[in-house]
């Protein structure tokens, strides 16, 4: 702990840095990740404060809208997309994937039951893989496409999508830990190729 606090005592010491910051934010990319500390969005795309509004949940998960209870997932999605106006969202999934790991392998949860919770709201079971293979890479992308279906069934998301006139366009990312290397999904070849 004591590094990142001495990091943190310096940060403060560059002010100018930060003083635009206090005039609002107007980032052009939701950024919708998993919340394991090896996957860093800013680190990823080299983004400067404001440059993306970021949502991370356990396995990038989106739950399903309109369940009765409002939640900060859903509010997250729709306050970038109806007040910042966010032009493109990216849901990125990852390798060594616990998330999708678990689902995949059918691992018991009753020891963490909020995370079993959680993973119901998976959306879709991950395709399964080669229960051998840690990366879970081919899983991990079907997950990250059903993810990306279920953005669209948000209302704010679907009534952007449908008017020509704001563009909103939806990206599925695949980002290995162990290679840095980043993989977007092509609709065209409906595959995962390097950035």
């Amino acid at each position: 702990m004591q590094p990142l606090i001495d990091n943190a005592r310096m940060f403060g010491q560059r002010p100018e840095e930060f003083t635009g910051h206090a005039e609002g934010q107007s980032p052009e990319v939701l950024f919708i990740t998993c919340s394991d500390s090896r996957v860093v969005p800013a680190l990823i795309t080299g983004a400067r404060p404001g440059q993306l509004f970021e949502l991370r949940t356990a396995g990038n998960i989106v739950p399903p809208h309109g369940t009765g209870h409002p939640s900060g997932e859903a509010a997250t999605v729709e306050y970038a997309v109806q007040v910042l106006g966010v032009a493109d969202i990216v849901v990125c999934g990852h390798s060594h994937c616990g998330a999708v790991g678990a689902l995949v392998r059918g691992d018991d949860l009753t020891a963490v039951p909020a995370v079993r919770d959680w993973l119901a709201h998976a959306a879709d079971e991950p395709k399964p893989c080669d229960p051998a293979d840690p990366t879970v890479a081919g899983a991990v992308q079907h997950h990250v496409l059903a993810q990306l279906l279920r953005l669209r069934s948000y209302p704010c998301v679907e009534r952007r999508l449908a008017d020509g006139r704001l563009r909103l366009r939806l990206h599925g990312w695949y980002y290995e830990v162990h290679t840095g290397l980043v993989r977007a999904h092509r609709a065209d070849t409906d595959a995962f190729e390097t950035l």
